[in-house]
């Protein structure tokens, strides 16, 4: 049975513990890794199976990519390392895949994930410091870059370990200045006050100052923006984004 196939269907036992965490929300403290054990062990067996009906926009993200074999990538904040198996076909042609998280109980799950896989390693590390031994071609944050404490470090990080030419991609939820920098397509004024006030209670930081960041690193190769349900909340659409850039050569 191949990866892709044993994600399963949450029952509402799982849906309830998940739950129950976003409820309590994630505590601030120094120490972000063990902030972020102590918010997703308890749910990390289930950790998928939610947030597939959460997280959106991540196999556009992958496939988007279009990786080569040969090709190296660093994952900052990569969790499970679920999104990888939306492409998981080229997994085994890519030269090195390095998932890289705090997150203890998560990064197990990817261990496990990809025990077969002996160029997908696994690095409990910051994603603002760790460096890969070569340059990568693609650098990727799967609904990472917005729960890291300084984004931008976590950012040029990684733009300092992509080759020229190569790719950073990043798809998460989102917010926007009021007048967003092109190629960007502004979002209501609800979205723009009501998301980033409703993500923060679980540790989840949308800054409006981001795109600006990104369009000055990186030229992009593309952009999609989207909203989409969330779980039990039927009336209202989250924004999450992906964009693709090209580190200057």
């Amino acid at each position: 049975m191949s990866n892709s196939q044993i994600i399963g269907k949450a029952t509402w036992r799982d849906d309830v513990r998940v739950l129950l965490q976003f409820l309590h929300g994630r505590r601030g403290g120094a120490d972000h890794g063990a902030n972020l054990d102590a918010f997703y062990g308890p749910q990390a067996d289930v950790y998928d199976r939610f947030r597939e009906r959460l997280l959106h926009g991540r196999a556009d993200l992958m496939q988007a990519l279009d990786l080569k074999a040969g090709q190296r990538v660093i994952d900052f904040g990569a969790g499970t390392g679920r999104h990888w198996l939306f492409i998981e076909p080229k997994v085994p042609r890519l030269a090195r895949v390095d998932l890289v998280d705090l997150c203890t109980p998560l990064l197990d799950v990817a261990r496990a994930r990809f025990a077969n896989y002996p160029d997908v390693r696994t690095h409990r590390a910051d994603a603002q410091v760790w460096r890969a031994d070569e340059p990568a071609d693609a650098a990727i944050f799967s609904y990472s870059l917005s729960m890291i404490p300084d984004w931008r470090a976590a950012l040029m990080n990684a733009v300092r370990q992509v080759r020229p030419g190569g790719l950073i991609g990043i798809v998460d939820f989102y917010t926007l200045p009021a007048q967003p920098p092109g190629p960007f397509k502004p979002l209501s004024g609800w979205d723009r006050s009501f998301w980033p006030r409703w993500f923060r209670h679980d540790g989840v930081m949308l800054r409006p100052d981001f795109p600006a960041v990104l369009l000055d690193v990186a030229a992009t190769v593309r952009l999609e923006q989207g909203k989409a349900r969330l779980p039990y909340l039927p009336f209202v659409r989250a924004p999450w984004f992906f964009w693709i850039g090209r580190v200057p050569g």
